[in-house]
């Protein structure tokens, strides 16, 4: 499951789960392989000092983000840090779960993803950008300069559709969402999960 900030993958993840479906969040495995201890805690620290830190010790992750997404090059330093210890927490993940149907809530996939992690479909969760910015802004409390520099940021609405199997639009009502995720549920197969 992938999809833009603002899209609504945590609604649809949540959703799944009530299903029973076992989810992952790659958003939560980033959050653990960079808590205060761990291998990327301090590599993090190391390449961006410590007023990436909280007056608790801890990322400062909203801070974090500001800084690199305005900044490609600091992006891309977050990135080669991070990308590793997520993936190889996911991977672990998917190794030791024996359900019939698992889920990776991965915002940031790429094709290459799908033979690395033997993922059998991709799902994407898709709003306009607008839509998605004005979501950020009401929903989050983003200045609306800073919803388009994180939209800007990912790939576009285009780019992901051309790299998933279905893609899910989610422009309309929660409940609305909810039907055409049941929908595409039985339609793929994993209905009853």
């Amino acid at each position: 499951m992938t999809g833009g900030i603002g899209a609504g993958k945590t609604v649809v993840t949540e959703r799944l789960r009530a299903r029973g479906v076992e989810v992952i969040d790659a958003d939560q495995v980033a959050r653990d392989v960079t808590a205060p201890g761990t291998p990327a805690y301090q590599a993090l620290r190391d390449a961006f000092g410590d007023a990436i830190l909280t007056e608790t010790g801890e990322i400062d992750r909203p801070f974090l983000a500001e800084v690199v997404f305005h900044d490609a090059w600091a992006l891309r330093r977050l990135n080669r840090i991070t990308h590793g210890p997520i993936g190889e927490e996911i991977a672990r993940w998917l190794a030791a779960s024996d359900a019939p149907v698992r889920v990776v809530a991965l915002p940031l996939y790429r094709p290459e993803h799908r033979e690395t992690f033997g993922f059998s479909e991709v799902w994407a969760v898709q709003v306009p950008d607008d839509l998605a910015v004005q979501r950020l802004i009401n929903g989050r409390g983003y200045r609306e300069e800073e919803a388009r520099a994180r939209l800007a940021a990912q790939v576009t609405n285009d780019e992901r559709e051309a790299m998933v199997d279905r893609v899910l639009w989610n422009t309309g009502t929660l409940d609305e969402l909810y039907r055409a995720l049941d929908e595409l549920v039985v339609v793929s197969g994993i209905a009853g999960g």
